[in-house]
């Protein structure tokens, strides 16, 4: 495959801008990120210490095989939620390597309320099963929590999609062979106990460790019975009366130990055959993306400069280059892997829409992953398109990559607006896992639009009602529209409330695109098949 010719000169004034711009944008994430997995109050940090107690963080250091990489998803869920009372959703989620074994890691963070499971956690959780579901990848647990926050139960509890859906994907995981391992470092309660109950392999420290459906204040207040912890689900209880759990542990390092033993035991899954040759760096420095990166939402860039930072060799083969060229596609290597791109460079037309069809198409006749690289304000609109149809074509794309069976991945990196957002493999198409960079902004449509859109239909209905329009109200409409549109764009918003599988520095986008389509091939190819071509 032939080299990308870059065009970016590194010495101009508007590079030079971006570069600073963006930097500030990546800094300020560091900050926010750093500050959601190390920012505890020190009394919290000290009672762990009390108890002989590692952090969360420290736990998976441990277990972890040294060297190796560990893919960390929404590291800044729920930042805008709960006042800032829950970083990272109250729990650690990610792909690492144990015992030489990709697997899922999902551990309690009990430095914030004891572990307790808010709404945004059980979505994580949630999140994390469903990768390990995706992507055929076996699970630790690391447990340590005092079950659902109480306080917000009604939007815990009872829904599809909340806690219940964490131990339906346990079976459904073990249903199709997915191995499972719960480390119990602390209390399992309430329906956290049938976290290592649903479990293949559970260790269960002595002394901290406990399972149980009620803890002792509940069992006292219910039945009026009086038992300790231990009595009711420690760790000598449960692997030697109830047999709940498989391993005693006299220390949090025996269990991890004991753990590490476990999964050395489990087969490794086969692979399926991906086209791979030897990695090579991209021709071009990745950190030349802060300056290639648009300093406003609102400008244009090249995506082929961005692809030839992420690729190996910088080397791309564009696939009909000449046609719909608003949509970049062809095929790379990331480390290794053989995959196909597809990159907006402006609004998708009819031309760019069946390009992009017809590409998805050729990549799952030739078991070639996609990436879906984002920044799109949407498909085309107006009689003249709507007459070529549009819709029609927009659909065709959206058909091929709804109904893709090779795995899919998408980087937002910049604007994802509209419909295109649903082309370009949007969080409701399935893709294996969607990351986001910190200048990035999703939504219906801008937050300009929005007001004007507003506006305009708020001053119509006044003139239909044959009320005065006072141009002060309009205003106020406008500016509140907007301001809360602006907020709510943001990729703060969207990866506090899981939109995405976290913000990452657009430098780090090779790395974890590597480890994400690895972890990939755990899976087998789906069928191949689609719904109906609307021609």
């Amino acid at each position: 495959m032939r080299r990308i010719q870059s065009n970016v000169s590194t010495s101009s004034a508007d590079f030079r801008r971006n570069d600073e711009y963006n930097r500030g944008l990546v800094a300020e994430f560091r900050r926010k990120q750093e500050e959601a997995r190390h920012s505890r109050p020190q009394r919290d940090l000290d009672r762990l210490e009390k108890q002989g107690k590692m952090t969360p963080r420290q736990r998976i250091e441990k277990l972890l095989d040294p060297g190796t990489p560990f893919l960390e998803i929404s590291s800044l869920a729920a930042n805008m939620a709960y006042d800032g009372e829950s970083p990272s959703a109250s729990c650690i989620a990610g792909i690492g390597v144990v015992s030489g074994r990709e697997v899922m890691i999902r551990a309690d963070d009990s430095t914030i309320k004891g572990g307790a499971w808010y709404p945004l956690t059980a979505k994580k959780i949630v999140r994390a099963l469903d990768i390990a579901i995706e992507n055929r990848l076996p699970v630790i647990h690391l447990c340590d929590s005092g079950g659902g926050f109480l306080q917000l139960q009604s939007e815990v509890f009872p829904d599809k999609y909340m806690a219940g859906r964490i131990f339906r994907n346990q079976s459904i995981l073990s249903k199709m062979g997915v191995k499972q391992l719960a480390l119990v470092f602390g209390h399992c309660t309430a329906g956290g106990a049938y976290i290592p109950a649903l479990s293949d392999y559970s260790v269960i420290v002595r002394g901290t460790g406990a399972v149980f459906l009620g803890g002792p204040p509940l069992v006292r207040a219910a039945t009026g019975e009086d038992v300790t912890v231990e009595e009711l689900g420690g760790a000598d209880m449960h692997t030697s009366v109830s047999g709940t759990v498989d391993y005693p542990a006299a220390t949090e390092e025996e269990a991890i130990h004991i753990g590490r033993e476990i999964v050395s035991q489990w087969d490794r899954a086969e692979k399926w055959n991906i086209q791979r040759e030897t990695p090579e760096e991209p021709a071009y420095d990745p950190q030349e993306i802060y300056g290639i990166l648009a300093d406003d939402i609102k400008k244009q860039f090249d995506m082929r400069e961005i692809i030839a930072r992420i690729v190996d060799g910088s080397r791309f083969h564009e696939y009909q280059p000449n046609y719909g060229t608003t949509l970049v596609c062809g095929y790379a290597n990331i480390w290794g892997y053989k995959v196909g791109i597809l990159a907006n460079n402006g609004v998708l037309f009819n031309d760019s829409s069946l390009k992009g069809a017809h590409f998805i198409e050729l990549c799952n006749q030739n078991n070639t992953p996609l990436v879906f690289l984002q920044n799109i304000t949407g498909y085309m609109i107006g009689r003249e398109y709507e007459r070529k149809g549009i819709t029609k074509d927009g659909a065709k794309m959206i058909m091929a990559q709804s109904c893709s069976r090779v795995p899919k991945f998408t980087v937002m990196c910049n604007g994802s607006f509209g419909a295109g957002n649903y082309g370009m493999c949007g969080r409701a198409f399935d893709g294996r896992m969607l990351f986001t960079w910190p200048n990035h902004q999703i939504g219906v449509m801008g937050g300009d639009q929005a007001a004007n859109t507003l506006a305009e239909i708020k001053v119509n209905q006044l003139k239909r009602n044959g009320d005065a329009v006072n141009r002060e109200d309009i205003d106020k409409l406008w500016e509140t529209t907007r301001k809360a549109y602006q907020e709510q764009l943001s990729s703060y918003y969207s990866t506090s409330e899981l939109w995405d599988d976290g913000i990452i520095d657009p430098v780090d986008t090779r790395n974890a695109l590597g480890v994400a389509i690895s972890a990939s091939l755990n899976a087998p190819l789906g069928d191949p098949g689609y719904g109906v071509f609307r021609f």
